[in-house]
């Protein structure tokens, strides 16, 4: 068994499109806005599979566009959705995971289903998001020690026995616990998908906070310390400014960004920094289109671009 990296040929990605029985209702107007845009985006490199709870007038770009009706707590699918796995025929299999609302925080009774409705799967017995997890493609896996070690995910696993199952159920050779790092109103317990990723089977992009004022500094101080001593190539994406809603601020980063088959989809966030950040994708993903997308109205739901959809292989 072996987990794909993000960069390999899809099949299509999916996405759940926002309602108004979510916490997206009091602007579902400018959330589906932003989603009718990603849509249009992702359509033009690849197919696309949307869960949605009414019927959806989008038509795509170049590649086939297939809408599930299906209940749906809210949006963020990259958790809950099916982690796609490789066997040794090369065939792949998606795998169904548990789902609890980021360790009970919030409903997640339908959320927990979608796998099983639509793709017939069968459960895991193990509580685990897909923002959780990062792949190199070649048998390394990169996560956050905050997050699987939570104490409502898997509270009757220790660490060495989480390691054992996620070895054996991904095809795993090593998993690198990062214990440092996190964002302010990031509500999933330091998502891996949020602080480090692999963009290269031997590099690794963070977010680097460089204002000393800050009250992350510290803590991503020692996070990038951990990550150089992996002994994997790595390259820092720029800081964002403090960005507010609501006077609640908000977990932004450009490491948020999501690969499709042809193309990175970047977040931006009408920051000074959006342009580095395009930059440095650029040279770290020479052979793709690099296109920004204002993930500004995600951000209200403390999430970005790549927890709003789940790559399918």
């Amino acid at each position: 068994m072996r987990l794909p990296a993000e960069w390999e040929r899809q099949k299509a990605l999916l996405i759940a499109y926002p309602h108004e029985k979510s916490d997206w209702a009091e602007y579902l107007d400018e959330i589906e806005a932003f989603y009718n845009e990603f849509i249009d985006i992702v359509s033009r490199y690849q197919d696309l599979f949307i869960l949605t709870q009414k019927e959806l007038s989008i038509k795509p770009a170049k590649h086939t566009i297939k809408t599930i009706t299906i209940p749906t707590n809210d949006t963020w699918v990259r958790d809950y959705g099916p982690i796609s796995v490789q066997d040794e025929k090369g065939e792949f299999h998606l795998l169904d995971f548990t789902f609890n609302g980021w360790g009970l925080k919030f409903s997640a009774n339908y959320d927990n289903l979608v796998n099983r409705r639509v793709f017939h799967t069968k459960k895991q017995g193990f509580v685990l998001e897909g923002g959780s997890i990062d792949s190199n493609g070649e048998g390394v896996l990169l996560t956050t020690s905050k997050c699987l070690l939570e104490a409502n995910r898997n509270p009757h696993l220790n660490k060495n026995q989480i390691e054992a199952f996620l070895k054996q159920t991904l095809g795993l050779q090593k998993i690198l616990w990062l214990d440092f790092g996190y964002l302010e109103g990031d509500d999933t317990d330091s998502h891996i998908d949020m602080l480090a990723r692999f963009t290269a089977p031997d590099n690794i992009a963070y977010m680097r906070c460089d204002d000393k004022e800050d009250v992350h500094y510290e803590e991503l101080q020692k996070m990038e310390h951990q990550i150089k001593s992996f002994g994997y190539k790595s390259v820092p994406l720029p800081w964002v400014n403090p960005k507010y809603f609501a006077k609640e601020r908000l977990p932004a980063s450009y490491v948020n960004f999501v690969i499709i088959n042809g193309a990175v989809i970047v977040p931006t966030y009408q920051d000074s920094s959006d342009e580095e950040a395009l930059k440095i994708m650029k040279r770290l993903f020479p052979d793709r289109d690099i296109i920004a997308l204002d993930a500004s109205i995600l951000l209200r739901q403390h999430g970005s671009i790549h927890c709003s959809c789940m790559n399918l292989f």
